[in-house]
């Protein structure tokens, strides 16, 4: 899952065409949506 820079759409991608552009408003920017999970690492 992709979300456009722009207008926060989210649009899914298909791994098989060249580049991606936002149905709703047209913009080309996206970034990738991360989960918000807290991460713990052990220290040495």
């Amino acid at each position: 899952m992709y979300k456009c820079w722009k207008c926060h759409e989210r649009t899914t991608v298909d791994p098989n065409t060249m580049g991606i552009q936002c149905e709703k408003c047209g913009s080309k920017m996206f970034y990738k949506e991360r989960p918000n999970v807290k991460k713990t690492i052990k220290a040495r």
